[in-house]
């Protein structure tokens, strides 16, 4: 009985940490559109967002370390395919995208990476979904179609496709190496050592001229006010970036890549409404129903998931150690 109830628990922190995450993640764009309608290019505008992050995950991170450094190197896979594919490749594939296609069209493509993990599952570990999980799965995709308002349809491009397609395999790798807890690194740690790898592919892409770097000092447009260029760069590293990493990971350690993935779905509609609040962007009666229907994709996954209490917990139990993660 207690093991079943440190177990809901664990699942109620995990999932108030992926919605908190996912929100994190949707002020991203918000914060991004201030400082490129005052003259930056979206890859200096990345290169700032981890670059911070980095830094603010350091201190975090040697913390949650504390003096482990050989975890670094004997978990340096996972740190390699977050920081590389999950983080730099993700970013990078996204704002190319969104030069040959429509924003909605590019974040759309990028969200098909939730469908990737369930597809992973079934073919590394045998998990096949279920009806419940499929159906949920239509749903937050139907739903995605709503909030981004694509039911005009898109100008589609083959590079455009192409990279959101990349895009989608950087989420999905996001959830899946999230939640691998097999190399013992913390979550934080993880979050910070792959930001420092991402900020080092990233300055290695711009100066290799794969990504145009260009900044500006003029003040931002943001939420009816006039505010200095600083402000948004430090929403970008720390907000959408530091905090949603960090958080998110440490979600997906106690949902599983599957049930984080859908709820990261609801980045997507925090998006819209954050941009309503910041920048004035009223969502559309087709966006406030997609919304709905993530939410219930995403309540169909959970009441899809199995009910056996993982090992982790019950050992964690046995220990004394009622701490999550």
């Amino acid at each position: 009985m207690a093991v079943t109830v440190l177990a809901r628990r664990s699942m109620s922190v995990g999932l108030v940490l992926a919605v908190v995450s996912a929100v994190a993640f949707g002020s991203s764009g918000a914060f991004a559109k201030g400082l490129l309608d005052a003259g930056w290019t979206p890859g200096a505008a990345v290169v700032w967002r981890v670059g911070l992050a980095s830094l603010l995950l350091a201190g975090p991170t040697a913390v949650a370390l504390r003096g482990r450094w050989h975890l670094l190197r004997t978990g340096w896979r996972p740190i390699a395919a977050f920081g590389v594919v999950a983080v730099a490749m993700c970013q990078v594939a996204y704002f190319q995208a969104v030069q040959y296609v429509s924003v909605g069209v590019a974040l759309l493509l990028e969200y098909l990476g939730v469908v990737l993990v369930v597809g992973w599952l079934w073919l590394r570990h045998g998990t096949k979904p279920r009806p419940l999980s499929i159906a949920g799965g239509v749903l937050a995709l139907l739903g995605l179609v709503g909030v981004l308002d694509l039911v005009g349809g898109g100008t589609v491009h083959p590079i455009g496709v192409v990279c959101g397609l990349l895009a989608a395999v950087g989420l999905a790798t996001y959830f899946v190496v999230s939640a691998d807890q097999r190399a013992g690194l913390p979550p934080v740690a993880l979050a910070g050592a792959g930001m420092v790898l991402a900020t080092l592919v990233l300055l290695l892409a711009g100066a290799v001229g794969l990504l145009e770097m260009r900044m500006t000092t003029l003040p931002v447009d943001l939420a009816g006010r006039t505010l200095p260029w600083w402000v948004p760069v430090v929403g970008l590293g720390l907000i959408s970036t530091a905090v949603a990493y960090g958080l998110g990971i440490a979600a997906t350690r106690v949902l599983g890549s599957k049930l984080a993935s859908f709820v990261g779905l609801t980045e997507v509609l925090s998006a819209v409404l954050i941009a309503w609040l910041l920048l004035d962007q009223v969502p559309r009666p087709v966006q406030l129903v997609g919304g709905v229907l993530i939410l219930l994709g995403v309540a169909a996954v959970k009441l899809d998931e199995r009910a056996p209490v993982p090992e982790p917990v019950e050992e964690v139990v046995r220990q004394g150690d009622l701490t999550p993660g």
